[in-house]
């Protein structure tokens, strides 16, 4: 199923400033959060829909990336993306609201949501082959990262779950409730709890292997599934691939950043796909057939007789797709007529007695319609 677009989501235009977006999304989470809709999965589905949105659009990066190519550039394609659950949008975006967000303090909802440790993002760099941008591909790639530790399950106490003892000073709750009186009345407000960091319980006996951490270095082999269409420079995050976090936390992203390597014949000009043709000067007034390389292998064109150097001709459909379209680039071969420069006696011969000859007078008026006449025939 294909997602919705994110303007959409939140009901705002694209030239929405980040108040009216903001504002959009706080109306939206209001609406749909899980305290105030209990056990209702369309309500949670359009809960995470509309901070998904919200992290994105409240972005200026993201955002600039979203409006040039849309979901692929957000990793919806190609096996990135993911969305988000519900304890990435407690912990990021939990001062929304200027209070506490997971216990949905202040707006009338009951209940509380302990501390959830978000881990941080990793940044790896993927060098990609023209080729393999024309096609798209998928790697395996091997992180060294923080990752959930094997003796305690990821708890960070000594024998696991069991080695907690709850708080005392906010009784496992994780937030300390506060209730002041004002003009308009009671008001409650919600702290961390400066005791337990907001995890609502206390370790007993911390774990030997991460020290009461419960993550420790080691290698993950992740599988990524890059689009056709990247370019160098551009950026795709993998959701929940980063570095774990503390003690039964949530994993950060893996951010990928795309580097193009250079081919050895052909040259990228955004979805069109260069080639440098040479050709002798015979076969410039002849006429032939030659090959030329494309990314995916080899393709036939025929010279015309009388081809002028500087000609450009053009392969359909042999450059790169779009990322986030339909249309995929040309290739474009540009002839050049390579002059001889070591006559032999005899050759020169020849040429001196062509020289002369009507035929081999420049005429540019019917044989050339130079630089710009060949471009608007190929916009054409």
């Amino acid at each position: 199923m294909s997602k919705r677009d994110y303007y959409e989501v939140l009901g705002v235009e694209k030239n929405a400033s980040a108040t009216e977006i903001k504002k959009a999304y706080r109306k939206l989470a209001l609406k749909y959060h899980p305290d105030k809709n209990p056990d209702d999965k369309a309500a949670e589905d359009k809960f995470k829909e509309a901070a998904e949105a919200y992290e994105v659009l409240s972005n200026e990066d993201k955002k600039a990336k979203y409006d040039r190519f849309g979901h692929a550039g957000m990793g919806g394609a190609g096996g990135f993306g993911g969305g988000m659950n519900m304890e990435d949008i407690f912990s990021q975006f939990g001062d929304i609201f200027g209070g506490s967000f997971g216990g949905f303090s202040g707006f009338g909802g009951g209940g509380s949501r302990r501390r959830v440790n978000r881990g941080s993002n990793i940044r790896v760099k993927v060098n990609m082959s023209l080729k393999d941008i024309v096609n798209g591909v998928e790697k395996k790639i091997k992180v060294n990262k923080y990752i959930s530790c094997e003796t305690c399950s990821g708890s960070g106490a000594e024998g696991g779950n069991s080695g907690f003892d709850s708080c005392g000073n906010c009784n496992g709750s994780g937030q300390i409730n506060r209730v002041t009186n004002t003009f308009l009345g009671q008001m409650q407000t919600s702290s961390t709890c400066p005791t337990c960091g907001g995890e609502g319980k206390i370790i007993k006996d911390k774990c030997n292997s991460c020290h009461g951490d419960g993550i420790v270095k080691g290698d993950d082999t992740i599988d990524l599934k890059i689009p056709a269409g990247v370019e160098g420079g551009m950026q795709l995050s993998v959701s929940g691939k980063g570095n774990m976090g503390a003690r039964n936390g949530v994993a950060g992203d893996l951010i990928v950043l795309i580097e193009e390597e250079e081919h050895d014949e052909l040259k990228r000009d955004g979805y069109n796909i260069l080639f440098d043709l040479y050709i002798s000067f015979a076969d410039a007034i002849l006429g032939t057939e030659v090959t030329v390389p494309t990314v995916n292998g080899k393709a036939k064109i025929k010279i015309d007789a009388g081809t002028q150097g500087g000609k450009v001709l053009r392969l359909r459909n042999k450059g790169i797709p779009e990322l986030n379209g339909y249309r995929t680039g040309d290739q474009m071969v540009n002839v050049n007529v390579w002059t001889p420069q070591n006559l032999s006696k005899e050759e020169k011969k020849v040429i001196e007695k062509l020289r002369g000859s009507e035929s081999f007078e420049p005429n540019p008026s019917s044989q050339d319609k130079g630089f710009f006449g060949r471009m608007k025939d190929y916009f054409s």
